[in-house]
């Protein structure tokens, strides 16, 4: 039951924490996906994984109060059974793929998606139609997502490739986003549990790190709804990138 006392962890993991909670309040989860690697680089990537699990779920449930009338529950219809699907394979794959493969894959997902993006960009008009509802792609985009996630907590990038061309609103993009982690990071509990990921010294290590949950997530929110969507798309495209470059890198390099 006792937390992990090295100051160079908390040094670490508390300003990535926080950016997770800024990022899944207010920028549709595009950096949420730091903690773990941050953390990765004085403990090992499983213990990361399962510290900071109770504490995302800490953090949705501000998430979920905060952008509870606002979430596409159409999309979340067909993003749920794939992100069951992909909590399931995760599971089972759990310590069976090596870290750097996992890094690797999320990594290359989102740098790729990214440049995608902004080749697309200077291809057609701002005034482009946005794409409409594609229930297989969401189910798969949303598989892997819940498929990364359970491995490394890093399902940001794959939902995004999914939800992002949708160019839902600012409000309805964060909201669905968060519903849809709070669903699968409550899901993942049982197989975390299951695979000894919850034992006291993480748990215990999670609530020395737990107030980073409100005040990330808050200031998260306060930040989304103060800036225009120009920069709120710049900013989320930013992160994915960000994040996917120290992925890729940390998977190529070992």
């Amino acid at each position: 039951m006792t937390p992990i006392t090295d100051p160079l962890f908390y040094l670490l993991a508390v300003p990535a924490l926080l950016l997770t909670g800024i990022s899944k309040g207010g920028f549709a989860s595009g950096g949420g996906n730091l903690a773990v690697p941050a953390m990765s680089l004085v403990i090992a990537p499983p213990q990361a994984a399962g510290i900071v699990l109770p504490i995302l779920c800490a953090m949705d449930l501000f998430g979920v109060w905060a952008y509870r009338r606002d979430w596409d529950r159409r999309t979340m219809a067909i993003l749920t059974p794939g992100a069951l699907i992909g909590i399931m394979l995760g599971a089972i794959a759990f310590g069976e793929l090596s870290d750097r493969a996992v890094k690797a894959m999320i990594g290359a997902i989102a740098v790729a998606f990214v440049l995608h993006a902004a080749l697309r960009s200077r291809l057609v008009r701002a005034t482009d139609a946005p794409a409409g509802e594609a229930p297989m792609k969401g189910l798969f985009w949303s598989a892997v997502s819940g498929f990364t996630s359970t491995l490394a907590h890093a399902g940001g990038p794959p939902l995004a490739v999914y939800l992002l061309p949708r160019r839902l609103s600012r409000l309805r993009l964060n909201a669905t986003t968060v519903v849809f982690f709070t669903l699968v990071n409550y899901v993942k509990l049982v197989p975390y549990a299951l695979l000894g990921q919850l034992h006291g010294g993480n748990l215990a290590t999670s609530a020395v790190l737990l107030p980073t949950a409100p005040a990330g997530v808050l200031l998260g929110i306060w930040l989304a709804r103060r800036i225009s969507d120009r920069i709120f798309y710049r900013a989320v495209f930013t992160l994915l990138l960000l994040a996917g470059i120290k992925l890729l890198h940390d998977g190529l390099a070992g």
